[in-house]
């Protein structure tokens, strides 16, 4: 039998983590077989997964008439059942958290989505999440906005394990990196041990082809000099991003500034491929798994994604081969009238917008289950 690709991908220093998670995924055992079998290595969770997993199944049936009958409110209803899911995944990772001295075996928990724009409030969210989860291995979820910035260095310094999500270009990418290194520094300073603290920085590749390539594909349409770089650059652009991104991760953690807080404990931020589900038929299932395999970076992967990945994956390491090329391709954009920086910006508006939704629906489902169970609306938190 030849050996899963799931755990070759762990031989090139690549680490699997499953982007799900319902409760019986943990009570049915699944998850200890996934760690077991197949070497998975964390999980990650957002409002869009648990609106999912508790609107679309009766798994969380029992829990919610239970809490709505002793007057809970759907939002109080909400957080119970995902720190509750959160807190038990981490749990069974612990081990691997254990094994590999802090570098993986995390949870990860998104912060209330709608408040991607408010700094204040996103320290305040995650500190309350951090202590309420109480483990750990377990990584707050921070976007990447502007605000989000700002609290990711502030939470770094506090010593809060974060997952930098929603970046969707490369220039978001080394500001993330850089709030991440400014939070050590300023631990640093206090003398607060920085051995404690790990973070990833989420990039998400699929969806950037999904804005780019009908655009590639209407000026390839076109006469003109724009037509054949833009047929040429089709289904290219996303893994080319996350190519230069890669290139980037190592010059900033191999710099001597970073060097200074490496002495003292601190771990690489890890590049972490988000959105790895191939959204066009036309492209193989695999695509961006198998492109972005390499060593220091996570993969996270839908459950369909990972199953079809330890079916027929083909891991060899060609995330650091590749780069000049990918850096001509992103340069050739510009040449041609896409500005990656733009498409970045609508990425991550639409992103907020694709996780507030969920969020906000959720609650109301909640509230319709809690509804027909007790015969009258819970109160809204």
């Amino acid at each position: 039998m030849r050996s899963n690709p799931l755990r070759r991908l762990q031989a090139l220093g690549q680490s699997v983590w499953l982007d799900y998670i319902r409760r019986d995924l943990i009570d049915g055992g699944e998850l200890r077989r996934l760690v077991e079998d197949d070497g998975l290595r964390g999980v990650t969770s957002n409002p869009a997964i648990f609106e999912r997993a508790i609107s679309a199944s009766t798994v969380y049936a029992e829990a919610i008439r239970d809490m709505a009958q002793h007057g809970q409110g759907a939002m109080a209803i909400y957080e119970a059942l995902s720190q509750g899911d959160i807190q038990r995944a981490a749990e069974e990772l612990r081990p691997v958290y254990d094994s590999t001295e802090g570098g993986d075996g995390y949870a990860s928990l998104e912060v209330n989505p709608h408040l991607a724009h408010d700094t204040r409030a996103t320290v305040d969210e995650a500190r309350r999440l951090w202590a309420l989860l109480d483990r750990r291995n377990v990584m707050i979820k921070v976007p990447a906005t502007s605000a989000g910035l700002v609290a990711i260095r502030q939470l770094v310094c506090d010593g809060i394990n974060v997952n930098v999500t929603l970046i969707f270009g490369v220039t978001r990418y080394r500001e993330a990196a850089n709030a991440y290194i400014e939070g050590l520094e300023a631990r640093a300073a206090k003398d607060e041990p920085l051995r404690q603290v790990a973070s990833v920085a989420s990039f998400f590749v699929s969806r950037i082809d999904q804005v780019v390539d009908p655009l590639l594909e209407m000026l390839g349409a076109r006469p003109g000099e724009a037509a054949q770089p833009a047929r040429q650059a089709r289904g290219q652009v996303a893994i080319a991003s996350a190519k230069v991104a890669y290139a980037a991760y190592r010059e900033i953690f191999a710099s001597e500034r970073f060097a200074r807080v490496s002495a003292k404990g601190a771990r690489t931020q890890r590049l972490l491929w988000a959105s790895t589900a191939t959204k066009n038929p036309a492209h193989a299932d695999t695509k961006y798994v198998e492109a972005l395999a390499g060593g220091e970076t996570v993969t996270t992967l839908p459950p369909e994604t990972l199953a079809a990945y330890r079916d027929h994956g083909n891991a060899r390491a060609r995330l650091g081969s590749g780069v000049d090329e990918a850096l001509l391709l992103m340069a050739s954009l510009d040449r041609i009238g896409i500005s990656i920086e733009d498409v970045a910006r609508q990425l991550e508006r639409e992103g907020i917008e694709k996780f507030s939704t969920p969020f906000d629906e959720l609650l109301v489902a909640i509230s319709k289950r809690a509804r027909a169970v007790t015969g009258q609306a819970p109160l809204s938190a």
